[in-house]
């Protein structure tokens, strides 16, 4: 009896730890902007983050041909010539990861060039650590039952 309602509460205390909304801390919205240099077959950087409500402005560089940048989700993209720059502006309303890729055929490899923004923080990683944790205890309690 008593390893069942232990049983029944590391379930219910997994599933608080997996999805009882987190606190989040207040954080005013920002305008960002980022250069970011596209070469065969590259970004640089190709992690950008930031938080949700900011106003993301993307600088694109070419350094050798024309290069291209479209952001998943948000559905805006820009080009660049060899030389030159171009740029994007919008509004990072939306949380998550979402991948940014090259949207202008720019050779062999073209579709390995990706990179990643993150808007907002990584509350899965958090999570995680809890569930974790949460089953270290339970195996030790487990072994403590046994013995």
């Amino acid at each position: 009896m008593q390893s069942r309602f232990l049983l029944l509460f590391l379930i219910m205390a997994g599933l608080v730890v997996a999805f009882a909304p987190l606190p989040a801390p207040a954080v005013a919205p920002q305008a960002r902007t980022f250069r970011i240099d596209a070469r065969q077959y590259a970004y640089s950087p190709s992690e950008l983050k930031v938080n949700q409500g900011d106003t993301v402005t993307l600088q694109l560089v070419s350094t050798d041909v024309v290069h291209g940048l479209y952001v998943d989700g948000y559905d805006v993209s820009v080009e660049a010539d060899p030389g030159q720059s171009a740029t994007l502006t919008f509004t990072a309303n939306k949380s998550g990861s979402f991948r940014f890729r090259c949207n202008v055929t720019c050779g062999a490899m073209h579709p390995f060039m990706i990179g990643k923004l993150t808007v907002g923080t990584n509350n899965w990683l958090y999570r995680s650590v809890g569930l974790a944790f949460l089953a270290v205890v339970s195996v030790n309690l487990s072994l403590k039952q046994k013995a």
